[in-house]
């Protein structure tokens, strides 16, 4: 979920949120209320890959992520899968990644499997994964769009992605469904498992909800596996990173929070603002 940092960018990231004054923002809150929650943490990108370029795709992460690694066959009892687009997905996400975010979307589908395991739930592995692995496309630079929610960014780009690779469009559509809502918690879990899932290993890697149902020594294999790498900190950093460049696609997000806690004069609307700034007479 996370660049190296807002703050060598500052001085470019501000300029966007510099023209939406409070007053404005208000003005468009019939528009706006319903662009909903963008989720932290923009991974860094640079320049395309031949293969990226070729397809539209997107450009190239972290230098030190080789899209050709090695990922291991299980961690703590869990299996990854093997599959021709598992590993296409898993060499996407590594490619366009940071490490720090390469390592949190493997930790999701890590966590979410053990969870749902000791459970008894039964899921389609490979759906779980190639989800888990492309959940934060959202959040690298290069999948943004100005105003959209990070979560439906992610959700459209793992889908062309996905139908490059020939993924039967009833599958794209559960994977669609289970980035779009990894961030709903109460919606995404009253949904097919596949879906839940995301939400549920992502919750534990963000918050730790429910991290005191995994064994230590399951716990120890996956953090040595696929380290946090200051994950806090990266997160924190993205977060008001994209409050500064993306300030309206936070509007009734609890990221909001912290849009107000670390930039002055914050133009989102509370909740409370755009309800007295309806166009109604009482």
């Amino acid at each position: 979920m996370f660049s190296k940092g807002y703050q060598s960018n500052k001085d470019n990231e501000g300029n966007e949120a510099k023209g939406i004054t409070r007053r404005t923002a208000l003005g468009r809150g019939a528009g706006i209320a319903a662009i909903g929650a963008v989720s932290t943490f923009a991974a860094t990108s640079v320049n395309p890959s031949p293969a990226a370029a070729a397809s539209g795709t997107a450009p190239l992460g972290n230098a030190s992520n080789s899209s050709t690694a090695t990922l291991p066959t299980d961690v703590a009892g869990i299996r990854l899968p093997d599959s021709e687009v598992a590993r296409a997905a898993a060499a996407l996400a590594r490619e366009v990644s940071s490490v720090t975010l390469f390592n949190h979307v493997m930790r999701t589908y890590l966590y979410g499997s053990l969870l749902f395991d000791r459970r008894g739930v039964r899921y389609d592995r490979e759906l779980v994964f190639v989800g888990a692995v492309l959940h934060d496309l959202g959040l690298v630079e290069a999948y943004q769009t100005p105003d959209e929610r990070f979560e439906v960014d992610g959700a459209d780009a793992a889908q062309r992605f996905l139908r490059e690779q020939r993924m039967p469009a009833e599958r794209v559509a559960v994977v669609w469904d289970a980035i779009a809502l990894h961030t709903s918690n109460g919606i995404a879990t009253r949904k097919r498992p596949e879906i839940a899932m995301i939400a549920v290993g992502s919750s534990v890697d963000f918050a730790g909800e429910g991290v005191e149902q995994i064994p230590s020594d399951a716990l120890a294999d996956i953090l040595t596996a696929f380290p946090r790498e200051h994950f806090k900190q990266h997160a924190l950093d993205d977060m008001v990173s994209l409050c500064r460049t993306k300030p309206m696609s936070v509007l009734m997000h609890p990221f909001a929070e912290v849009g107000r806690r670390h930039i002055p004069d914050f133009p989102v609307p509370t909740v409370e603002d755009l309800l007295f700034a309806a166009p109604f007479e009482e």
